[in-house]
């Protein structure tokens, strides 16, 4: 009879389905899709050299569209997937005010900031921003991922990384990203 059962289940799950894979439509996705970017460069063009280790190591200025309904916090990442070894956080921005739609550049590189907003600590264990900084000749791709969260996510400043990247999961309503892009001359 279990057997029967189980022949039952395996038929009904696997028979007729179009299994075909979906393309991915983000107007239907269940996250919303905020717009993100930089008035300082375009979506994969290369970063100015202000902002990385070769000039003032300055934060660039940030804009995004409206949040989703019920956004409570906003958390923005900056990674570098091309480092030898593993993704590279460069700045961990998170607890900011779902009211916010901007940051100007050269924000300060300390745990807590206005309005209750915070700073972890990156990969170079530093709290704050620090920008590209590949290895001469290597030209690298930096994300800025932009998260509508549900709720703040209550960490002291400076974090590390992996903290935040863990109390990010769960939260996100939203998302938005950009590239640019670095190479050391």
């Amino acid at each position: 009879m279990l057997v029967l059962v189980a022949i039952a289940i395996t038929s009904n799950s696997c028979g007729g389905e179009d299994l075909t894979p979906k393309e991915f439509n983000p107007a239907s996705s269940a996250l919303a899709v905020i717009a993100f970017s930089s008035p300082a460069f375009d979506d994969s063009d290369t970063i100015p050299e202000q902002y990385t280790c070769d000039g003032d190591d300055l934060s660039p200025p940030l804009r995004w569209s409206d949040v989703p309904a019920g956004t409570r916090s906003i958390a923005i990442v900056l990674d570098d997937p091309d480092a030898p070894g593993h993704i590279f956080r460069h700045w961990s921005l998170y607890d900011l005010p779902s009211a916010t739609r901007s940051l100007k550049e050269a924000q300060p590189t300390t745990g807590e900031l206005q309005n209750s907003t915070r700073q972890g600590r990156n990969d170079f264990d530093e709290t704050g921003y620090r920008g590209p900084c590949p290895s001469q000749g290597e030209e690298h791709e930096y994300l800025f991922f932009l998260y509508a969260l549900s709720e703040p996510l209550k960490l002291d400043g400076d974090a590390e990384p992996d903290k935040v990247s863990d109390a990010i999961r769960g939260r996100v309503l939203g998302t938005g990203s950009f590239s640019g892009m670095y190479a050391r001359q």
